[in-house]
């Protein structure tokens, strides 16, 4: 499967993006932060499927687990 992350020099300056998105991936955080619910940002951007923004979720948690 493909990683749900991307960064490419040509899309957003580089920023980390959901896959197949222009939507970068801080977004999600920013949003959670800020109180909203994984379906305020989905609906805010329709471009990001829920799958793929709970794989990255999924991911950041790994990441956190494995560092504690």
């Amino acid at each position: 499967m493909q990683e749900p992350i991307v960064r490419d020099p040509e899309v957003m300056h580089g920023m980390p993006v959901f896959r197949g998105t222009r939507v970068p991936v801080q977004s999600l955080f920013d949003y959670l932060e800020g109180g909203d619910t994984l379906e305020e940002f989905l609906e805010g951007f329709p471009t990001v499927s829920r799958e793929l923004a709970l794989r990255v979720l999924e991911d950041a948690k790994d990441l956190l687990l494995a560092r504690a």
